[in-house]
This record gives structure tokens, sequence and C-alpha cells, in this order.
């Protein structure tokens, strides 16, 4: 999509500020009651998410990314954004919807807002409040709710707005897929996510802030996309107050530096506290929860080992077994020889059951299947895609199975000289070409519907390799009936 489909509506961002700092009032701490006057980092964001449009007069932005450090104001925030969604969007039958990683969380946000349309006349008179909805007057009447985390019961939702609180708690990415999905339908949809940052670089959040960083710094192009990241850089000094400053645009306003100068001091003395710190307070992406060893010694460890020269030295092993849904590891420690460097040398092995390395990598999100692709060049889930197309798979057997006996009996029927095996082979091969016609049409369509309809079409993504796969099941379907129908021939 071109810039030059986007223009700026003054008009737009006006209204949605005014509503803001005009109808909405702070529920909590020193400002309560008083009326939410945006800060400047605040402001800024509000007017360019309501105030962009297309040239058909709807928002640009869909998705907005908001990565920030505690404190800074984006809860309250975020709370506006759905009573806004509800009463001032102009969106018939809205439904809105807070989110997060368990419903308590989802009702900081909810709750918030609640507290905001009760202060609020203006909105009290076009709507109603409840313990865990808002509805608006007037058909078709929108509605404003917290969810649940539970996935599986959010498949038929329509929503038009949706406001996912603290992204990096997310144990995994179904429910942020089921939500986003839901918005199809909706003209101008609005999806914001708020987090701060998190260590689990497996997770949603640590891929949509990728993703945020890569359209930020202009390495992917997605108009309509919004990030916004208060962060410190990896090469600033998170001991300096400037740093602060720089990852916390409302110091001095909804953060204090007397609090961040005794969290500081806290992290200095304890080791295990300054991951949290820099987390929580700078938004810095760390590698672990907790920190026991310093990262950077850590790295320092990576120094590639030649076995052979291990040979004959003393060796202590140490063995944990599995039982199920453990990890078996077998970790061998060589110690310094006399003379030598004080350096141990650790040979750690690890083993996880293949049989069930899909789900357990999506139990403990870690990409236990990916590496095992890695290690062998091959995987059974992504050439064949068990998990996800066992149906499918299933559905192409069974047409081998059935059809191969009505193709032979054709085949017989129609050339009488054919022998047995000859006919066997025709029907065989019209099998497999009927099966590879219908995946080859059924991707050309995919094709065609783009990449992402294609997976909510087929749940395949237009790859090729299930054309094949589904062919092969077909061919196996039509050689496992083979002696079936031979001893049937011969009686």
């Amino acid at each position: 999509m071109a810039k030059t489909e986007f223009h700026f509506d003054k008009r737009a961002a006006d209204i949605a500020q005014r509503f803001f700092e005009r109808i909405l009032r702070h529920t909590k701490g020193e400002w309560s009651g008083k009326l939410f006057k945006l800060p400047k980092w605040q402001r800024d964001v509000t007017r360019d998410i309501f105030g962009w449009k297309r040239s058909d007069g709807t928002r640009r932005y869909r998705t907005v990314y908001i990565e920030i450090p505690r404190k800074n104001g984006k809860t309250t925030w975020a709370a506006g954004i759905p009573l806004f969604s509800l009463f001032a969007d102009d969106e018939p039958g809205a439904e809105v919807y807070s989110a997060a990683a368990d419903r308590e969380q989802a009702s900081l946000v909810f709750n918030t807002a609640k507290e905001m349309f009760e202060q609020a006349p203006e909105l009290q008179e076009h709507g109603q409040a409840f313990k865990r909805i808002i509805v608006s007057n007037g058909f078709p009447q929108g509605v404003y709710r917290v969810l649940s985390a539970d996935a599986y019961t959010k498949h038929g939702l329509n929503a038009s707005c949706i406001v996912f609180d603290e992204l990096h708690a997310q144990p995994n990415r179904e429910l942020w897929d089921v939500l986003t999905t839901s918005t199809g339908a909706r003209r101008q949809p609005l999806t914001i996510a708020i987090t701060t940052a998190g260590f689990d670089r497996e997770s949603i959040c640590w891929e949509l802030h990728e993703y945020a960083r890569k359209v930020r710094d202009g390495i992917i192009e997605d108009p309509t996309f919004y990030p916004v990241i208060y962060a410190a850089d990896e090469s600033d000094d998170w001991t300096q107050e400037s740093t602060w400053r720089k990852a916390n645009p409302n110091l001095g306003v909804s953060v204090k530096l007397d609090h961040l100068r005794t969290e500081y001091q806290r992290a200095r003395m304890t080791p295990a506290y300054q991951n949290t710190f820099r987390r929580l307070h700078l938004n810095e992406w760390t590698q672990q929860d907790s920190r026991w060893l310093d990262i950077t010694a850590w790295n320092k460890c990576g120094d590639p080992v030649d076995v052979k020269l291990l040979e004959g030295a003393t060796c202590y092993a140490g063995l944990d077994l599995a039982s199920s849904s453990d990890i078996a590891a077998l970790v061998l420690c060589f110690p310094a020889e006399s003379g030598e460097d004080e350096r141990y040398v650790w040979l750690p092995f690890f083993w996880v059951p293949q049989d069930n390395l899909v789900e357990r990598a999506r139990k403990d999100r870690v990409p236990y299947d990916a590496w095992a692709q890695t290690l062998s060049g091959w995987s059974p889930n992504a050439a064949f895609g068990w998990q996800r197309n066992h149906f499918d798979r299933l559905i192409h057997f069974l047409f081998g199975v059935c059809f191969t006996p009505a193709l032979l009996q054709l085949a017989r029927h129609a050339w009488p000289a054919l022998r047995l095996g000859q006919a066997f082979t025709l029907a065989v091969m019209t099998v497999m070409c009927a099966s590879l016609v219908y995946e080859w049409f059924e991707w050309a369509i995919a094709l065609a519907l783009s990449p992402d309809a294609a997976e909510a079409y087929n749940g395949q993504q237009g790859d090729m390799w299930d054309a094949h796969a589904d062919m092969l099941m077909a061919t196996l379907g039509s050689l496992l009936i083979w002696p079936l129908i031979r001893r049937s021939a011969q009686q």
C-alpha cells in the first residue's frame, strides 16, 4: 500500500484527544477524579492511531504494539481506548474486548474503564455498566467485555477492538491468533497490545517485539502496524539516570525518580534482582527471569571443545533419567589437570522422546521440533504436517482404500485382456493422479486467496509438500488393500 494513500485527519485526531481530556477522569492515586490530561507520549500515540486515515476514510493502523516500562500509565491510557471504540468510533454493533493471560489481568484494564465510565455522565447517557460488561444504547447494541484466557471458547467472536494487556505473560499464541483473526469482517478493526519486556524469546510477545522493531527501523514495510517501544538499548549503561529517562517517558509524572533510585540500589546489591529491574523499569528483554549468573560471563563459556583431546582425561558424569515429561540429561565434567588453567570442560547431552515432540514443543514453548529438523534436515511434521493435517491425511488414505477396488473392477471390465497386476497398476496410477490433481487444484485456490486465506481454507498455508504427502497416503491405502483384492480375485 503506497504512502500516498494515507492522510492525516486533524479533526479525527482532535476528537480522540478531546474524548480523553474532556470526558474521562483518573480513577486512582493523586489525580483521582481529575480530567485525563494526556502526557506527550500518550497524546502522540492517540492522535496517530485515530488521525491517520486511508483514502476511503477508515483508519490506517489496524495493529498497535506498545512496549514500555511499568508505571508509565499504559493501563490507564489503554482503558480509555475501549470506551472510545464503543461510544465514539461510529462502529455499528461494536464488539470490544479486554484480554490477557488470565481474567484477573484482563480485568485491570476493564475495571479502570468501568470506573471511568461511572465518572462520565456523558457516557452514562448512552450506555450501562455491569459487573463484567459495558453496553451502549441504540441498535445494533455495542458491547465491551472482559475475556477469560480460554482460546477455544473465543472462535465465535466478531471483534471490532481488542486491548491485549501484558502480552509477555501469554503462555502461547493461541488466544492472540483467535482474537486477531476474529476482526476480519470489521470495517476498521483495531488491536492494541500493551506490555513490558519479557524474557521468553520463543513467545508471541517476542515475535511481535521483533516485528515492531523491524517496522520501526524500516526493515519491514507495514503501513497498518504502529510500533511504540520505549527501552534502553543494548549499548546504554543501565546504571545511568539518563538511560532511565530514555526508557521512561513518564518519568517525573507517574514514574518517580526516587522510586527508580531505590530499585536501582536494590538491583546493584542483589544480582538476582538486576534482571527484574532492567526488564520492568528499563524495558530490556533479558534472557532469564532472575539473574543467577551474569549473561556476559555465561557467553564467555561458549568456546568450541575438541572431544578427541579429552580422551583418557579424568571425567565425572551426572545422569538424570526421565520418566514421561522430563528431559533426560547426561553431563560430562572434565576438571582441569594440575598446572593447567583452572577451567572445567562440560559436555552436556539431552534427550526427549520423538513421539510427543510437537506436543512437547507447544507445551514447553521450546522449539524442539525445529531443532530436530535442523539437526536431521527432515522431520515428519515439517514434511507431512501430521499434527495439522491428520484428518486430511486420513481422508486421502481412505480414498486409496475405497477407490482402488472400484477402479480395478472398472479396468478389468473395460479391458478384459488386462491381467490382474496390470489392472491394479492402472488403478493405483489413477488414484495417484486423482489425488494429485485435487491437491494442486486446492493449492491453486489457496494461492489465489493469499497464504493467509490458504491457512483458513485448509490449514496448509499453500505448502507444495502437502500435495505429495496426500498423494503418498492415497497410494499407501491402495497398496495395503491390494492383498485383499488379490485374495478375492483368486477365490
